[in-house]
């Protein structure tokens, strides 16, 4: 499996998922304004052959009065690969781009109260909150748990990953060395077979 971040050329394919998987249902320009919008935070799974098998689909909340943050739309993954992790992994992908791209302080989204897969990957996998129940908040009637999590600690982390990187100077002189240590051992070699 394979987890990359989404393109519109994914789009026809994310809909069909989700179609496939879920009881909410969006039309095409929808996930269009996403992709173009926030190109970076939305992510898909593919298998070996390349068929996309589940995606996250997000967004930044353009609240202005607000600490900036993430909003993960939808998630999905076809039931023949569920209990791979795969929805975990993509929605880490995606609340990392968030901070990365948009210095993101947390992200939020809605899920049914009688999910309680979904509930459970976000409660006790992914360490969200419950903030509030929304009444009434699908179409259907049902009510939504409204959740949050804090994203400070992978501000920590992608900090401490910036300062174990080598500066980009470093790595050229490196990559200096490496070259001059192999073109001096192939100089070698070629006069050892012209003796």
């Amino acid at each position: 499996m394979n987890i990359r971040c989404a393109t519109p050329e994914d789009l026809l394919n994310i809909q069909h998922c989700n179609l496939l998987c879920l009881p909410e249902n969006y039309v095409m320009k929808y996930y269009m304004y996403h992709s173009l919008s926030w190109p970076q935070v939305s992510y898909v799974a593919e298998d070996e052959s390349g068929r996309i098998v589940g995606y996250v689909l997000a967004k930044m909340e353009e609240d202005s009065d607000e600490a900036p943050h993430g909003h993960i739309t939808s998630v999905a993954v076809k039931r023949s690969c569920r209990r791979l992790g795969l929805a975990q992994k993509m929605m880490v992908q995606s609340y990392r781009a968030m901070v990365e791209n948009f210095n993101a302080e947390y992200v939020s989204l809605h899920v049914r109260k009688s999910n309680r897969a979904a509930l459970h990957l976000y409660r006790d996998a992914l360490k969200f909150t419950i903030t509030e129940i929304e009444a009434k908040y699908y179409a259907d009637g049902e009510d939504a748990y409204a959740m949050k999590r804090d994203l400070t600690s992978i501000k920590d982390d992608i900090a401490e990953d910036r300062k174990q990187s080598k500066p980009p100077s470093q790595l050229l002189k490196l990559v200096r060395q490496h070259t001059r240590r192999t073109v001096t051992s192939d100089q070698q070699e070629l006069s050892q077979e012209v003796d």
